[in-house]
């Protein structure tokens, strides 16, 4: 057999044995620690037992927690052995077809079961709940790739999974729902009338499309009207960017194995938990001294909550049922447009990532929807992975960037984040393809129309 060139190599594969071992905690590292969360009612620091109701005292810990490591328990180290260390890749082909003297890599998330990142928390999430003897769980799901991990995670762990999927993406994409159910998990629509929050919003809106912020009252609501039922989320919380650093630290050593150290680090940004995974460990080594790395964050210009939003305390859901934090907002009565990106429509962003963001430590970027999907496009037929709508933003900003240096004649090293497949969303493609696709743009609830702002209002 011959040799491997390896001057032209493009995938990255880390022995089974170099699995992280335990999570990185950012919270370390911080030079500060991030305002406390405040209770919903009293408007007070919130304290365990206010999150017990919630969450198993794990996780709730985790949260709390200073130490820069939290070690993986091995029946959650097992679990991930279906799909992790995931692969690295150089984009080699994209490189030619952009005629860029930039290199770019991508840390591919697709590889998972249900197809994203998001099992890296669900299988967390899963493990702790039922350490406590927690039966059931409840959920939102935009898209539905956090639907799907956490159905997955709960036949892992014989665990009952109630998700409320909201309505434009129960609407847009029914394989989602499809693969959830295979799983076992019961799906229905948000807003549904299974709670007291959702029959009030259909009560005067029966056609509502629907939010991540409505999904989680409704979920949280149903989390505290059924015994043994905890509520599990997908992003945002502290805890599940923990768990999603395995996707960074994974990459540190693999771009060792590449011989490159990246100076730009990108990925998507919804609630924050795929760009957490990848950028934290990043941003880590370089509050440590250990590095230098210009981050970006990029969301949709219909939601974008870190450029156009503003830092401060509010709510995590329409109901104003979770706790306050203090994050980039849009404002909780905000209702999204139906982009396909469905991951990434949310009011709100990750505490931990607005701070970081505050700080200047992340860069954020705004991108229009068909421009994503001209990037998924052109990515997709030079690699060939069709990328998922949410991951088409990282894409986006990964192919600027490397058609800036090939302006500038520079080389750059860039690395972004394939947080997970497109595969459930070719209808989304095909509205691309055939010129049936919309870009929509933030509209403020100040500057809405009378629908508009009567949506809200039904909302809240």
């Amino acid at each position: 057999m011959g040799q491997t060139n390896f001057s032209e190599r493009t995938k990255f594969v880390l022995d089974d044995d170099r699995m992280p071992r335990a999570f990185y905690n950012i919270a370390a590292d911080l030079p500060e620690p991030p305002p406390p969360p405040l209770h919903p009612g009293t408007g007070q620091p919130i304290g365990p037992a206010d999150l017990a109701p919630l969450f198993p005292m794990e996780l709730i810990k985790q949260v709390v927690s200073t130490d820069r490591e939290i070690e993986i328990p091995d029946p959650v180290r097992d679990a991930f052995a279906l799909y992790r260390p995931s692969p690295l890749y150089r984009a080699r082909r994209l490189e030619k077809a952009l005629d860029t003297p930039a290199h770019i890599y991508y840390k591919y998330e697709g590889v998972s079961p249900s197809g994203s990142h998001k099992p890296n928390t669900a299988i967390a999430q899963a493990f702790y709940n039922k350490q406590e003897g927690v039966t059931r769980l409840a959920t939102e799901t935009g898209a539905g790739q956090w639907g799907s991990a956490l159905a997955f995670a709960g036949s892992l762990f014989g665990l009952e999974v109630k998700v409320f999927m909201v309505r434009a993406s129960y609407d847009q994409k029914p394989y989602r729902r499809i693969l959830m159910e295979t799983y076992g998990a019961n799906v229905v629509a948000s807003p549904s009338r299974d709670t007291g929050y959702g029959s009030g919003v259909l009560a005067q809106f029966p056609d509502h499309t629907g939010s991540l912020g409505m999904a989680i009252s409704e979920a949280i609501e149903d989390t505290v009207t059924h015994p043994g039922t905890k509520y599990s989320l997908g992003s945002v919380f502290d805890f599940v960017l923990l768990h999603q650093t395995v996707i960074g630290q994974e990459a540190i050593e693999q771009m060792m194995m590449a011989g490159e150290e990246p100076d730009t680090v990108i990925a998507c940004v919804g609630g924050g938990s795929n760009f957490a995974g990848l950028a934290f460990p990043f941003i880590g080594r370089q509050l440590r001294g250990e590095g230098s790395y210009r981050v970006i964050a990029v969301e949709p210009t219909a939601a974008p909550s870190l450029t156009r939003g503003k830092y401060d305390y509010d709510f995590g859901d329409t109901g104003e049922m979770a706790p306050l934090v203090k994050m980039h907002t849009l404002g909780h009565n905000f209702v999204p447009p139906p982009i396909h990106a469905g991951g990434l429509r949310y009011h709100g962003m990750a505490p931990l990532v607005s701070k970081l963001v505050d700080d200047g430590l992340v860069e954020a970027r705004a991108v229009a929807q068909i421009a994503t999907f001209e990037a998924g496009v052109k990515f997709a037929r030079a690699e060939g992975i069709v990328p998922a709508p949410e991951s088409n933003h990282a894409v986006r900003v990964a192919i600027d960037e490397a058609l800036a240096a090939r302006e500038e004649g520079r080389t750059r090293t860039i690395l972004f984040n394939l947080s997970g497949h497109g595969h459930f969303d070719l209808s989304a493609y095909e509205s691309y393809l055939t010129g049936r696709l919309e870009d929509y743009e933030y509209v403020p609830l100040e500057s809405a129309n009378a629908d508009e702002k009567e949506l809200a209002g039904a909302a809240a």
